[in-house]
């Protein structure tokens, strides 16, 4: 059986991992991980972030893969305990004294992408220090990583779903050099994702890149988002995958909120069923699931190909705005009573999303004023049929699709 492993920024996106059929998530905790400016966990939510995971009988992992200095080393080996007594199943681990400190501290040990894994020889070097999973670089083919799988003395772990970056395995170091955040360290501000200009200094024009009609050619060079690829998505080969002998299929996004990972998760976890069940068929509308959510574009990544496509900003096809806030939700006659802030109507689709909802999305079918069916509301107290438990102080967001 293939893991689904899911990302989460926070609770809210944690518990729509886990309500959306994930069997493992991974978190970032203060100080030690690649998504620095996102709502990190504290040491001291570890134990209820891995709680509520061993309930729903998934799994933990805890990321500690940036760079490590002495000092960082040395902070860490003061919270690799706290890690471990809060029931963590593993850390994300890339740097060489972090394997040895976690070894110490009898916490398995996940090899990150951090570390560009590309080959067996290092799985088995690998597997004699001690480490239970190797997540590869995300350069190889699929053809290289069957081989890999058949060959490893470890579980191999791989992204299949997800934005993808231009530098080897996320070893960047243009944040650094621009604005002196170290992208290595957690700090990336993703320069990349902008529109750059490519000059030729002697005039030439052979650095067209074909087939995008987002690299626009200009008097002086070529202008586009050109260090920005395309997002990967594999769900049209979840049968080659799981035939490779993958154990893990990871899902990047510890920086997306709820909504994304509800609608990847349940996605992903719909595809895996039914292969697994030996009933599999590709769906058309999972992918248009995949594209209602943040996104830049899918491609394959390495998979098949080298990937040439280049991406501008979000091109998912739907929007979503905050309204309201839930008052409470009486569970009889599955209704939310919701405070509006901007225009609700029957017919409209919502997305709640709450620390213990999770995320959760559905059409409005009713809403009613003191005892009276109403079809529009704003900037008021409105009773709302809502199949879902949500909870008092949950957000809600309308979902419209774009223009």
């Amino acid at each position: 059986m293939v893991e689904l492993l899911a990302p989460a920024r926070d609770f809210t996106a944690l518990e729509a991992a886990l309500q959306n059929g994930a069997d493992a998530v991974y978190i970032g905790v203060e100080g030690h991980n690649m998504r620095a400016h996102t709502a990190n966990f504290t040491t001291n939510k570890l134990k209820q972030a891995a709680d509520r995971c061993h309930e729903h009988d998934s799994l933990f992992y805890v990321c500690t893969n940036t760079i490590m200095k002495n000092k960082d080393i040395e902070h860490l080996k003061t919270v690799l305990p706290e890690i471990k007594s809060a029931g963590a199943d593993a850390i994300i681990a890339s740097d060489l004294g972090v394997l040895r400190i976690a070894h110490d501290a009898d916490i398995d040990v996940h090899m990150s992408v951090q570390a560009n894994i590309s080959n067996s020889e290092s799985l088995k070097l690998l597997a004699d220090l001690g480490i239970k999973r190797v997540i590869l670089s995300r350069e190889l083919s699929l053809n290289e990583i069957k081989e890999i799988a058949n060959e490893s003395p470890l579980e191999v772990e791989v992204f299949v779903h997800g934005a993808m970056c231009l530098a080897i395995s996320g070893r960047c170091f243009l944040s650094s050099y621009l604005y002196s955040k170290n992208a290595n360290c957690g700090e990336c501000l993703q320069p990349c994702r902008k529109e750059w200009k490519l000059i030729c200094e002697d005039d030439e024009r052979s650095l067209t890149l074909e087939g995008d009609s987002t690299l626009k050619e200009y008097d002086d060079g070529f202008k586009g988002h050109i260090l920005s690829p395309n997002d990967l998505c594999m769900i049209e080969h979840i049968p080659e995958l799981i035939e490779a002998g993958i154990a893990s299929f990871k899902v990047e996004g510890r920086a997306r909120p709820a909504d994304y990972v509800a609608a990847v998760t349940k996605v992903y976890r719909e595809a895996i069923d039914s292969y697994q069940s030996g009933s599999w068929e590709f769906k058309d509308r999972w992918i248009d699931e995949l594209k209602k959510v943040y996104h830049r574009g899918f491609d394959t990544g390495f998979y098949f190909k080298s990937p040439h496509e280049i991406s501008d900003y979000n091109q998912a096809t739907h929007a979503k705005q905050d309204v309201g806030e839930v008052v409470n939700y009486y569970s009889k006659v599955k209704a939310a009573e919701i405070r509006l802030w901007n225009p609700l109507k029957v017919g409209d689709e919502i997305i709640v999303q709450g620390p213990t909802t999770g995320s959760v999305t559905d059409k409005v079918e009713s809403m009613q004023v003191n005892g009276e069916n109403i079809q529009k509301a704003n900037k008021q107290n409105v009773g709302v049929f809502f199949p879902y438990k949500v909870r008092h102080g949950d957000l809600v967001y309308l979902r419209y699709k774009k223009d």
